[in-house]
């Protein structure tokens, strides 16, 4: 394994103790972690405040543990609507207010929790270090504002300040105290009501930027160049750029039609849907090249068999008893070899084992979005299925390949069914939907190897409506025997049939789609898993993964997706 994997697999490990403390103190159990951040039910708990900001270098677990209490303290503690509804327009002021507010939810850590506490305080002092030695605190500017931020931490949480920093500060902090002393106190005060905090909050950050603007003034800037100073001083200290995604998010949001109806999702009609076998939707002659073309893509991809199977072994195989093992060295006696010992007192071959072997009682089911957009990224995702398929396969895996799209585009007959009946408002998914079966159950890889190649064929690709999808690829699951049950679903992007949208409004099928993997994750029957071609499938799959195969498919792609079947995989 690289460097860079064994890191990413030991900051999953650290996530992962951390994320479990946060689901205890906050009693939340939608807490996850992703690409390095803290999500609540598919929605990042963004982080503004300078000392919960740190790089991949520092993410130790004492850094870690201090930021992920600090988070869940702010979830417990502050109500996210009226801090929205409180905090102030100006960009710099509305910065300092964030990072006041933290600074009071942090001070409410419980005493019955004495590591909480402790974890958020070291993690302030470990910035306060980090930011004195930078040199940052060396300007006017930065002192002005690290001051600021000393003087508020001490006196909600009743701590000298910053011992290190104290005799560098005194004079700042002797000069600016008469300004917005009454303003700490108030903080002090009330830093157990929210409501009542705020007003203090919102005075503090007011007197310091206007500190800031004097401050710029005295130096001779003009208006201009006094707010870009002050923005340039609180980026460092605030961040006060936003990092950018590393790949887009779906959008999603609320639909006023699902709403209405109670959350009831509803179709027109189901007279026109079906469910085909791809091989029979294809000529055999075309199927025959399609194979061969994939073969070819597949041996040049160039992976590692015994990797992969490694990776998924690890994954999804579970020892079982197989019958025993006899003349061993420990273990319980064998009766029938105490003769052995009689001849031979020397004899240590007396002892039987369990024999225990590795044994898959799991299905995978892989279900593929044939949606028009897909067809682009069709090769990689068609070596990456057929690769996965043919390594569980070998290992005694179950598996299913199933792809959905729709029948006609723009609604096809479903819709001209609507509209000769005279546009009923409201009426749910209107479009016929094909539901494709590339691999069966019962069949081993080699039987549906010409099924899977079926993905080639252009013309299979339309729209797509996820919800049904997942909820049709689950209930085939159900009547297996396996006891674990993994359903994987590779989509490009979010549900889409132009005729549904504008029968209802834009997240109708949105909304479903969400609906059902939550009640899924719920019910704990099936595993859902997002896997999000060039987009972040969060909004809809609490364990996804987004993966870029516009340049090809790399190989760590395939292991990424082998360790992602694990029961225990969380984002990174």
């Amino acid at each position: 394994m690289t460097d860079p994997a064994r890191m990413s697999r030991r900051q999953q490990q650290l996530e992962e103790l951390c994320v479990a403390s946060a689901r205890a103190l906050t009693g939340d159990p939608g807490l996850y972690y992703r690409n390095s951040m803290l999500y609540r039910d598919n929605a990042p708990v963004r982080v503004r405040a300078p000392h919960l900001r740190v790089n991949a270098a520092q993410r130790n677990l004492t850094t870690l543990r201090g930021i992920n209490d600090a988070l869940a303290l702010r979830l417990v503690h502050s109500d996210t609507a009226l801090f929205k509804q409180m905090q102030p327009e100006e960009p710099v002021q509305r910065l300092i207010f964030d990072l006041l507010e933290q600074l009071r939810v942090e001070a409410l850590a419980p005493a019955s929790l004495p590591g909480t506490g402790v974890n958020v305080r070291r993690r302030f002092l470990d910035w306060s270090h980090e930011f004195y030695v930078s040199g940052l605190a060396d300007s006017a500017l930065g002192l002005l504002l690290f001051t600021v931020a000393q003087m508020a931490w001490s006196r909600l949480n009743a701590l000298p300040v910053f011992a290190e920093a104290e005799d560098f500060i005194e004079a700042t902090r002797a000069g600016i105290a008469p300004v917005i002393g009454g303003a700490l106190a108030g903080l002090r005060r009330n830093r157990h009501d929210q409501a009542s905090y705020a007003p203090h909050a919102l005075e503090l950050a007011r007197l310091v930027f206007q500190s800031v603007q004097d401050a710029g003034k005295a130096d001779g800037e003009d208006d201009n160049a006094e707010t870009s100073g002050a923005y340039n001083g609180f980026a460092l200290l605030l961040d006060f750029e936003e990092e950018p995604e590393s790949v887009p998010q779906a959008p999603s949001g609320v639909s006023r039609v699902f709403h209405e109806s109670d959350s009831i999702y509803r179709v027109y009609t189901t007279q026109f849907d079906v469910e085909v076998d791809a091989v029979t939707q294809v000529r055999p002659e075309l199927l025959r090249e399609y194979r061969d073309e994939l073969d070819r893509l597949v041996t040049a991809q160039g992976y590692s068999r015994a990797r992969l199977l490694r990776l998924l072994s690890a994954s999804l195989l579970a020892p079982r008893i197989d019958g025993r093992l006899y003349g061993e060295e420990e273990g319980l006696i064998d009766g029938r070899r105490l003769a052995s010992l009689v001849a031979s007192p020397a004899e240590r071959r007396l002892f039987t084992l369990d024999r225990t072997v590795l044994h898959a009682q799991c299905m995978v089911t892989v279900l593929i979005d044939c949606s028009a957009s897909m067809k682009g990224q069709v090769h990689p995702v068609a070596v990456l299925i057929d690769t996965l398929v043919r390594a569980l396969d070998s290992l005694g895996v179950v598996t299913e390949v199933l792809g959905f799209t729709t029948g006609g585009w723009n609604g096809g007959r479903a819709y001209k069914e609507w509209l000769r009946r005279g546009r009923p408002p409201t009426p749910g998914r209107l479009n016929e939907i094909t539901h494709r079966v590339f691999k069966h159950a019962e069949q081993s890889w080699r039987q549906s190897r010409t099924g899977i190649a079926a993905l080639f064929k252009p013309d299979l690709f339309r729209e797509g409506i996820d919800g049904e999808a997942v909820q049709w690829a689950t209930e085939r699951m159900r009547g297996r025997d396996e006891p674990r049950r993994i359903l994987v679903v590779l989509s490009d992007g979010c549900p889409m049939d132009g005729a549904t949208t504008v029968a209802n409004d834009e997240f109708y099928l949105d909304n479903h789609l969400r609906q059902t993997v939550q009640n899924l994750e719920r019910e704990g029957s099936v595993e859902v898993l997002g896997i999000g071609v060039g987009l972040d499938l969060s909004a809809f799959y609490r364990r996804c993964l987004a993966v870029n195969i516009s340049n090809g498919l790399d190989n760590e792609v395939i292991y990424e997706v082998a360790r992602m079947l694990h029961p225990r995989w969380r984002p990174v």
